[in-house]
């Protein structure tokens, strides 16, 4: 407005003001009845109580009026200016708002989505985390309350710890809550803590409800949902999870809980009670859509000045390990016979090899070779004891044309023949059996290897997905839409080893013809896995491949069959051993049973 608008109004008001006080007749006064104002606000808010009727006539809004029986003696902390404050050490950025002293974001550092932007594990966009306090009136959500806030350090300068003061004044309580982060790490604690509230609250019992649509940090969508789902953990050590598919799952947990998680494929988000939660009710479900990975929803409760702590970082097992008991079941290191092969070897193995070597696609094949070094010796064993058999295979040729089709007696024979040769029928495969632990195990722990997210070699630009060189026009089924390479060599690999070790077995017929079968299943099978999975395979089988062909230069089948003779007439005269003795007599048990339908049928004859 410039000066000359200004004289204008004035003037104008003044006319105005000359005119009503000398020329203007003003009307009786009709003073309303306040029963009429009284009754049109209680008929917009029928549960005002006529004690706050003073209120309301005096100036008091019908808005103030609905907070006080609402929030009761905490309506004085719903009005503010929200602002926000950021925690921060060297693995996580997380931010809050006065408005509830609740956590808005967390940010993880150092780590990065598939396409390359800023990896938010929680956000309040796209979530919901809430405490909620029980009073007279009612539930009470701290996120529509104000709080002051202040910040201080405590600890070293090498590692400074920050934390976080809200607090709301009530009367004569208060309410804090205290965060705290280390100066490194990717833990946050925290603590509600109410003092002097007295009949603010009915009782002193908290309850957190958390809600969260996990959103895509990895490429491979469907991998990421088979990867994602709520585990829990409770204080009596019992470990259970919901459901691990896209079905909808919920579970009420009436036992105390020591901790729960939303897990994904590489990271976690979870929640931790320094004693226990007192109990909760947890649910995920998965979208129809894309537009996230999938929904988790738990409702946890617990007293009043309880201490928690969160978790919002990486799936390494050793980092994992130090937070709580178990909580290192965010990786998924396979089942009970195989987990201990990676907790105590394959794992303490490849950090090992991380202070020497940078490239993963090295590290694999190093690790390829320290096993198969490791394992040498029962390779060994396993190679001989196929040359026996193949150096006896006249012998049991021999049988096969005697008995022919009766496989009872055939196999009656074959016992009493192994046993004259000291050749024993397992010899060969039970080297292999107790490799199997070092196979499996590594089907658990390359897919969940965090290390090798987003490490790219030769073609593969991560090794924790499949390597794509081709993607098809269509999909077929069990195998995809896309040509994996490291699969395919995989593939070649393992038919060229059933080959060569082909010729060294007696393996007849089916038993043949399977192992050229296996290696094209796994090729539909893991033409999805991690690249770093197929690789290791394929490096893995060109390794025994170069073992056997070595161990073949200094194994003279002519001395193995001297030897094979030398048992034959040490044995001539030896008992059965007991074991053999046992076998035969299960055979003939088998063939007598199955030979009693047709002696009943001879006698109804």
């Amino acid at each position: 407005m410039d000066k000359n608008q200004a004289t204008g109004l004035i003037l104008f008001a003044a006319v105005i003001l000359v005119y009503s006080l000398f020329f203007a007749s003003g009307p009786e006064p009709v003073i309303e009845p306040q029963t009429d104002n009284t009754t049109q606000l209680q008929s917009q808010s029928p549960d005002i109580e006529e004690t706050e009727v003073d209120s309301i006539a005096s100036g008091d809004s019908l808005q103030n009026i609905a907070a006080r029986q609402k929030y009761g003696d905490f309506s004085s902390l719903v009005n503010g200016e929200e602002r926000f404050y950021t925690l921060e050490n060297d693995g996580l950025i997380i931010t809050f708002s006065n408005k509830g002293g609740e956590i808005q974001r967390v940010e993880v550092k150092d780590f990065q989505t598939y396409d390359q932007q800023a990896l938010i594990l929680f956000d309040q966009e796209f979530g919901d985390l809430e405490y909620e306090i029980n009073a007279p009136q009612g539930k009470i959500g701290l996120n529509d309350l104000y709080f002051d806030v202040s910040e201080s350090t405590s600890g070293t300068a090498e590692d400074q710890a920050k934390q976080l003061v809200f607090t709301a004044n009530v009367g004569t309580g208060t309410l804090k809550r205290i965060y705290t982060l280390p100066g490194s790490g990717y833990q946050l604690g925290h603590v509600l803590e109410g003092t002097g509230l007295g009949s603010l609250v009915s009782d002193e019992t908290v309850t957190v409800n958390w809600r969260s649509e996990l959103q895509k940090l990895e490429e491979d969508m469907e991998e990421s949902r088979r990867k994602t789902y709520m585990n829990f953990y409770t204080t009596d050590e019992t470990y259970d999870y919901l459901t691990t598919g896209d079905s909808e799952d919920a579970q009420q947990v009436g036992e105390p809980l020591k901790w729960v998680a939303f897990k994904q494929r590489f990271f976690t988000s979870g929640i931790i009670a320094s004693n226990q939660f007192n109990g909760g009710n947890l649910a995920q479900e998965t979208p129809l859509d894309a537009s996230s990975v999938k929904r988790m929803y738990a409702t946890l409760t617990l007293p009043m000045n309880e201490e928690v702590s969160y978790y919002f970082g990486p799936n390494n097992y050793k980092i994992l390990k130090q937070v709580t008991p178990e909580f290192d079941k965010n990786v998924d290191m396979g089942y009970v016979f195989v987990s201990w092969v990676n907790k105590y070897i394959i794992v303490n193995l490849f950090h090992w090899l991380e202070n020497f070597f940078d490239n993963y696609g090295v590290i694999i094949i190093l690790i390829v070779f320290i096993i198969k070094l490791f394992l040498l010796p029962l390779t060994y064993k396993s190679y001989i004891g196929m040359a026996k058999m193949r150096v006896i295979k006249p012998e049991i040729d021999e049988l096969k044309e005697k008995y022919g089709e009766d496989q009872t007696k055939m196999q009656q024979e074959q016992m009493k023949l192994f046993g004259q040769l000291g050749v024993s029928p397992i010899s060969g495969c039970l080297p292999m059996v107790l490799q199997m632990p070092f196979l499996l195990a590594m089907f658990f722990f390359f897919p969940n290897s965090i290390e090798l997210r987003q490490e790219s070699f030769l073609w593969a630009h991560d090794l924790s997905t499949y390597d794509s060189i081709m993607n098809l026009p269509f999909t077929i089924p069990f195998y995809g839409s896309h040509v994996s390479l490291f699969t395919l060599l995989m593939t070649l690999s393992q038919i060229a080893y059933t080959h060569f070790n082909n010729q060294l077995t007696t393996a007849q017929g089916p038993m043949k013809n399977i192992g050229y079968i296996m290696p094209v299943v796994f090729m539909f099978v893991l033409n999805s896995f991690p690249a770093a999975l197929s690789f290791y395979y394929f490096v893995s089988n060109m390794v025994t491949f170069g073992q056997q062909a070595l161990i073949k230069q200094f194994v003279d089948d002519s001395k193995i069959r001297q030897k094979v003779e030398e048992s034959k007439a040490k044995n001539a005269n030896k008992k059965k051993s007991k074991f053999q003795t046992r076998i035969e007599q299960a055979m003939k048990a088998a063939e007598n049973k199955k030979s009693e339908p047709a002696k009943k049928k001879g006698k109804q004859k």
